[in-house]
C-alpha cells in the first residue's frame, strides 16, 4: 500500500466513492468554512459520504457535506449542512460545470484535507456512475490482481 503523504492530513474521506464512481480527472479546490468548521474537520469527526457538488448562480458549491457542530463554540457555532462555497479557478469551474451538464456527469468530493500550510482543501473527481455490473467487474478484477501478486510472491 502506498505511503501517506506527511504534508496531506485527511479530516474527511468518501471511500465509496471510487465504488460507486468511474473517476475520470481530479481536482483539488479551496473551500470557504468558519472557524468553528475548522476546528470540527480537525477532529476529524465530518462526513462527506452523500455530498457532491454543484453550480449555483456561476459559483461552485458543496452540498449536503455534514461538518458537526464543535462543542467549544457554542454561541457562534455553524449549522452542519450548509451548502459551503468552494474556491477554484473560472476556468477550471467552467471545464467542469460544462463536463457536468453536458455528458452527465457528477463532482464528487473524494476527500477533504489540510495541506502543508494548514488550509482545508477538498479532492473533487469528475465521475460517471457505475451499473452494478460494473461494480462486479470491478472486484473480480482487483480480486484476481490480489491473486497474482500472491502467486508471484509464492513462486519466488
Amino acid at each position: 500500500m502506498a505511503k501517506a503523504d506527511p504534508e496531506r492530513r485527511v479530516a474527511a474521506q468518501n471511500r465509496r466513492a471510487r465504488h460507486d464512481y468511474f473517476i475520470e480527472d481530479t481536482v483539488e479546490a479551496g473551500i470557504m468554512l468558519l472557524g468553528s468548521e475548522v476546528k470540527a474537520l480537525r477532529e476529524g469527526k465530518a462526513s462527506i459520504g452523500e455530498a457532491y457538488a454543484a453550480d449555483k448562480d456561476g459559483e461552485l458549491f458543496l452540498i449536503n457535506a455534514y461538518i458537526p457542530e464543535y462543542s467549544g463554540a457554542n454561541l457562534f457555532n455553524h449549522e452542519p449542512k450548509r451548502p459551503r462555497k468552494l474556491l477554484i479557478h473560472r476556468r477550471e469551474m467552467h471545464k467542469l460545470t460544462g463536463a457536468i451538464s453536458r455528458e452527465g456527469m457528477t463532482l464528487v468530493p473524494l476527500d477533504i484535507h489540510f495541506n502543508a500550510r494548514g488550509i482545508a482543501k477538498v479532492l473533487l473527481g469528475l465521475a460517471k456512475g457505475k451499473r452494478k455490473g460494473d461494480k462486479r467487474e470491478t472486484v473480480k478484477e482487483r480480486d484476481w490482481q490480489r491473486d497474482k501478486a500472491r502467486l508471484m510472491r509464492s513462486r519466488g
